[in-house]
């Protein structure tokens, strides 16, 4: 019988610990005798006195107790609540010092899980003012005694810290927000709890049009029936103009996932307008929209930048959403082929490529592994490739499809280093070399970082 090693830590042991680096969520990362211990809210090169709260195979996590040596990359952390809320995890760090952490996220991600050495990667494109950038928000709806409560769930719970403000949202989305919180209450509209199901209000999503001004609410409920619905909406409406939209939108299950199929104007229009460098984009309650507009603009243009468009080049743009990158491109190929899996995300993309008299560009529904050999055969030839996928990256018959039918240059936009360097690797036993990899910072207090990578086929 094999007798399992003693680890060197305890849960409820207290131990002083030198932070040596982070790990992939921004977290110190120290080790007592060779162990790693994360640590959220410790910086690298600070020395903590930490109590153990999990022992795991081969971690641990800790929380701080006590800085006793702190770094000059510390800062006090705006936000009152940043320490129980979840939507950040780096306010506790200067913006240089995020910029440099997550360019070495990129790093170690790209030699550890790809493999890959040598690899250029450029400094972040960081945010001349890293706040208040979101276009969206999403809070969900609790109660706490008899009063509503409305923010982020702590992190790993559902436990929802309640915020009167939000530093990543434009002041105007956090005045409707509260305007929501304040007609909920004044009309008595019954507050959903997710442990029994019961309630009606789940959630508020805001969306904003930061070129426009124009903003567009989405109560989310537990059901149909909402008779306070054109109250709620018409006093919202008045009390702030540039409300142009309140939908309602239905969601009866019992999960995590925010929306629903259906969805209902209460009053104004279905959709609100934004512009990104001089295109113009409806926006719906359901579809997707880059949460950062101004950095949007920079990732996008380096995309186009890199696939090296000289106005004779045909495109095919995988996972093309809404079409928002894939109408970037139009404007400088001679023809780009937009392809999804869903449905409605195409008809956006459509509706947004007339709506900009942009005619160089189709949208197909499909897989991208199925579409792209049937439209090879019929004599099409693709000079650049780009990809967006989600989080989860690219499935591999993609990436093998892009190589099979002759697709000489890769654009890859991701949002998950991890995911980028492992689909990195595929590429180049495919036959692909990494040319370099520039990322941007779409989301300043946070430990996500989006990149742009630039591949070209090897010449045999």
């Amino acid at each position: 019988m094999k007798i399992a090693a003693e680890k060197p830590v305890q849960v409820g042991q207290t131990v002083a610990i030198t932070i040596d680096n982070y790990g992939h969520e921004g977290e110190g990362v120290g080790r007592v005798d060779g162990f790693a211990v994360f640590i959220p809210g410790a910086l690298k090169g600070e020395h903590v006195r930490i109590k153990i709260t999990e022992v795991r195979k081969n971690f641990a996590r800790g929380e701080m107790v006590e800085l006793l040596k702190p770094v000059v990359e510390r800062i006090k952390p705006p936000c009152p609540v940043y320490h129980q809320c979840g939507g950040c995890q780096l306010q506790h760090m200067n913006y240089q010092a995020q910029l440099a952490l997550k360019r070495q996220q990129v790093v170690d991600a790209v030699e550890r899980i790809g493999g890959l050495s040598g690899v250029t990667v450029r400094p972040v494109l960081g945010m001349k003012d890293p706040w208040y950038y979101r276009n969206k928000v999403q809070y969900p709806f609790g109660m706490d005694g008899d009063r509503i409560v409305m923010g982020f769930y702590k992190k790993g719970t559902h436990q929802i810290v309640d915020l009167d403000s939000c530093q990543l949202q434009p002041m105007v989305t956090n005045w409707v927000a509260a305007k929501v919180r304040e007609l909920a209450a004044k009309y008595q509209v019954p507050i959903y709890d997710e442990q029994t199901g019961t309630g009606l209000l789940r959630h508020l999503l805001i969306k904003k049009g930061f070129k426009t001004g124009e903003m567009m609410v989405v109560l989310v409920t537990n059901g149909p029936d909402f008779p306070d619905g054109p109250k709620i909406a018409a006093e919202l409406m008045s009390a702030f103009p540039n409300v142009k939209s309140v939908v309602q939108n239905i969601n009866t299950n019992r999960g995590n996932v925010i929306l629903g199929r259906e969805t209902r104007v209460i009053a104004g229009e279905p959709t609100i307008n934004d512009i990104l460098d001089g295109l113009k984009f409806k926006i719906s309650a359901r579809s997707f929209f880059q949460v950062n507009p101004e950095q949007a603009e920079v990732l996008y243009h380096k995309a186009v930048e890199y696939a090296g468009l000289t106005g004779t080049e045909t495109v095919l743009d995988a996972y093309c959403g809404v079409g928002s990158l894939t109408l970037f491109l139009a404007r400088q190929a001679k023809e780009v082929y937009g392809i999804e899996v869903v449905p409605e995300a195409i008809r956006d993309a459509e509706a947004n490529a007339a709506l900009n008299q942009i005619q160089n560009a189709r949208f197909l529904v499909g897989e991208t592994e199925k579409v792209l050999p049937e439209l090879v055969k019929q004599g099409i030839h693709f000079d650049v490739g780009v990809v967006d996928p989600p989080r989860s990256g690219c499935e591999r018959s993609v990436l093998e499809s892009f190589a099979a039918n002759g697709v000489g240059r890769i654009v890859y936009v991701s949002c998950n280093p991890s995911t980028l360097a492992r689909d990195l690797k595929i590429l180049t036993e495919l036959g692909y070399e990494v040319r370099e990899i520039q990322p941007v910072d779409m989301f300043p207090q946070t430990y996500h970082v989006e990149c742009v990578t630039l591949m070209s086929k090897v010449e045999k």
